[in-house]
């Protein structure tokens, strides 16, 4: 069997400061706790409030969710929509104009025939 020689160094309690650090560099402090809700318990709190939840506003409304969720999804669907239903009003509005303009010419030519 092997003998071995083990030395052993003791410092009183002025000494080990000056040779110890005991700072706690390698410490690191948690990042803090952030005060968050997962989407399930966000719906379910907004289906709670939804009727104290005013109508308009800047902030704080059924307006401004419905503005800045729009405006996060980028909403093409909607002025794809939107457009189709211009150019109906408008196609609308010329078919009108030429209607009219076919009744007043016969007005016209039928008042230049009974005179």
């Amino acid at each position: 069997m092997a003998n071995y020689t083990l030395n052993k160094t003791v410092y009183n309690s002025n000494q080990y400061k000056k040779v110890i650090d005991t700072s706690l560099t390698q410490y690191v402090t948690p990042p803090p706790v952030e005060d968050t809700i997962t989407v399930e318990e966000f719906f379910n709190y907004y289906n709670k409030i939804f009727y104290d939840i005013p109508a308009e506003g800047n902030i704080n409304s059924h307006t401004y969710l419905v503005k800045t969720s729009g405006d996060y999804i980028q909403s093409s669907t909607g002025n794809e929509e939107v457009q189709l239903l211009l150019d109906e009003i408008t196609l609308l509005r010329q078919q009108l104009l030429n209607a009219n303009q076919q009744l007043i010419n016969t007005q016209i030519s039928s008042s230049l025939q009974n005179i």
